[in-house]
């Protein structure tokens, strides 16, 4: 983390349907990683049955997330990033609306909301020319609330 960067986004993605959740903390702690985390999956957590992440301190609540997920959890191996593609070429994505430099302290919910949705009404090659969202919920049309 730079310097007098203390807010991060937790980016998450759903591996079959690309389904992107994204969600701003102010301090890119266990605590509100494991908030966030718990908080972007509440909606749909029928539909979670594994996680994985990197090896980063803020992911140390992992336990706590797959108990109250009731999910496994786990850990792509140190320095592969390739293990995890989705979730890289996601945060590639998201970064058309919080590049680098940006100050994280200046984006508001809506900014976030805003961008998940777009990101979640894109139609893909890959879904069929699908957008997320009607891969992940088809008929069900369920409204995530963040």
């Amino acid at each position: 983390m730079k310097k007098n960067k203390k807010q991060a986004i937790v980016s998450l993605a759903e591996r079959r349907s690309r389904l992107s959740l994204i969600y701003k903390v102010d301090h890119k702690t266990k605590d509100q990683v494991t908030e966030a985390i718990y908080t972007l999956l509440l909606p749909i957590k029928d539909d979670v049955h594994t996680l994985t992440s990197d090896h980063g301190k803020e992911f140390a609540g992992h336990e706590e997330i797959a108990e109250r997920l009731i999910a496994e959890f786990y850990f792509a191996h140190p320095y592969a990033s390739y293990e995890r593609g989705l979730n890289e070429n996601m945060n590639g994505l998201i970064r058309q609306y919080f590049p680098k430099d940006m100050d994280f302290a200046t984006i508001i919910p809506q900014e976030i909301i805003s961008a998940m949705n777009k990101l979640n009404n894109r139609h893909r090659k890959c879904l069929g020319y699908k957008t997320p969202l009607e891969v992940f919920f088809g008929e069900r049309h369920v409204a995530l609330n963040t």
